[in-house]
């Protein structure tokens, strides 16, 4: 059986809406990214995070889960595939980063009924840069509710996504691109389409680096 639903996944700035944007359109996928623009506490968030981060965190959790229902249910007639530029699991995630202990309590009750409702991907890609790599990332795209991000959060994302994965099934692939940029790099971006395309996956981690990239 092929792939049917592929996540793109990665910390603030790591390329996840670029990559899934572009598998998307050479394999005639479903495009699903995450409508972050639309969150009406994400500029206050990045001011004052321990005010606002309920809000913030509830807010996007809603909305992934009305988002991925709704598309996901939906059969379409040309293609079986959907890629996603995020997993609901990222909810849970920055949860755990960015909540008190009592507001996280309450926060994975809810999150739990929603995510058993839920398909999981069939494979779920983890694209890897630096914190440092990350902020030249975010400050290029110069959006202004992002600007005090710093490396220590940035660092506290990451290391959430690496405890949720070790304790995962699903079959994740985690690649290193830390100063590449596969969008002006054809080859290198052929050779990550391909990896994760005809790679034989299993359940768990499976770690690619710059060198597989790179004859």
């Amino acid at each position: 059986m092929g792939l049917k639903f592929i996540a793109i996944e990665g910390n603030i700035g790591a390329g996840k809406t670029t990559l899934s944007t572009m598998l998307a359109k050479d394999m005639n996928a479903r495009l699903i990214l995450e409508r972050f623009e639309d969150n009406p506490f994400l500029p206050d968030f990045y001011k004052d995070i321990e005010r606002f981060a309920f809000a913030t965190e509830l807010s996007f959790m809603a909305d992934r889960y009305q988002q991925l229902s709704e598309v996901l249910a939906q059969p379409d007639l040309f293609t079986s595939l959907a890629i996603s530029d995020y997993y609901f699991m990222k909810s849970l995630i920055f949860a755990s980063a960015t909540l008190s202990n009592n507001e996280y309590r309450l926060y994975r009750r809810l999150f739990d009924i929603m995510m058993n409702q839920l398909p999981k991907p069939d494979l779920l890609v983890y694209l890897y840069r630096g914190s440092y790599n990350l902020l030249e990332h975010i400050k290029r795209r110069n959006r202004d509710y992002e600007k005090m991000i710093d490396t220590k959060y940035l660092e506290n994302i990451h290391q959430s996504y690496m405890n949720f994965f070790t304790q995962s099934t699903l079959p994740i692939a985690i690649i290193e691109i830390d100063g590449i940029d596969f969008v002006q790099n054809t080859p290198v971006y052929n050779r990550i389409k391909t990896i994760i395309l005809n790679h034989k996956f299993k359940s768990g981690i499976t770690r690619f680096f710059k060198e597989d990239f790179f004859d």
